[in-house]
């Protein structure tokens, strides 16, 4: 008799529209038994629409908290990382502008002799390395460097002016902008809110200098990991 009144409590709550998870927090009973009972009892439009509603906001309650768990252990796994860092010392800022040379940097070919020092990039934080790198490492003065921007012209480029400006810390008017045929049909794209073109620095009369920085890209290369025999480190 009490699983029979157990059974109409379910029926008369499901038909006032309320969900399985609310039935069985008034109704004690497994799942699969209220799926049971239940199977044969309708909705209103109404009642399915509140069902409904209350099923895609307990979702977004959901991706909502795995959201912030998801930024929360990304911070957590930044904020070590950074610290692992530290201070870098001359020789380490010197080996990582090799680096960032070597892979972004223009480079003496036969066909163009006589290459200054040139580097391009868009993102700002490998910028202020790099030129940390000409300033502390290379010893390069600020009236020697060269600025230009490189700029879709759709863009906003006083914007791309004012950004690329604060952070090489230089005046507006050290720029030179150059401005890129805007092709609609490329498949990739970056001209959006956060687009500021590519920054291109030029030291003057550097070629000698490029040809050093290669010779360092090559010792680079061809270097052994202190301590390692065959250029590896288990402890990594």
């Amino acid at each position: 008799m009490a699983k029979l009144t157990e059974k109409e409590k379910a029926i008369a709550f499901r038909k006032k529209g309320l969900s399985y998870k609310e039935i069985l927090e008034q109704v004690p009973v497994a799942k699969s038994t209220l799926s049971l009972w239940l199977r044969s009892v309708g909705l209103s439009k109404r009642q399915a629409q509140r069902l409904t509603a209350k099923k895609l906001a307990s979702m977004r309650r959901g991706w909502i908290k795995w959201r912030k768990q998801r930024i929360d252990l990304t911070n957590e796994i930044i904020n070590t990382a950074r610290a692992e860092i530290g201070k870098l010392t001359k020789r380490e800022l010197w080996l990582v502008g090799i680096a960032l040379y070597w892979a972004e940097g223009t480079k003496e070919r036969e066909a163009s002799i006589g290459q200054p020092l040139t580097f391009n990039n868009s993102d700002p934080k490998m910028i202020k390395v790099y030129l940390q790198w000409l300033k502390i490492i290379l010893k390069v003065p600020e009236n020697e460097m060269k600025y230009e921007i490189y700029i879709h012209k759709t863009a906003n480029y006083r914007k791309a002016l004012e950004f690329w400006s604060r952070v090489v810390g230089v005046s507006q008017t050290a720029f030179t902008i150059y401005f890129k045929k805007h092709n609609i049909v490329a498949k990739y794209r970056n001209t959006g809110g956060n687009y500021y073109g590519l920054l291109r620095i030029k030291v003057r009369r550097s070629s000698h200098l490029n040809r050093k920085v290669a010779g360092w890209t090559e010792g680079l290369s061809k270097s052994n990991i202190a301590g390692s025999s065959n250029g590896s480190d288990a402890s990594l």
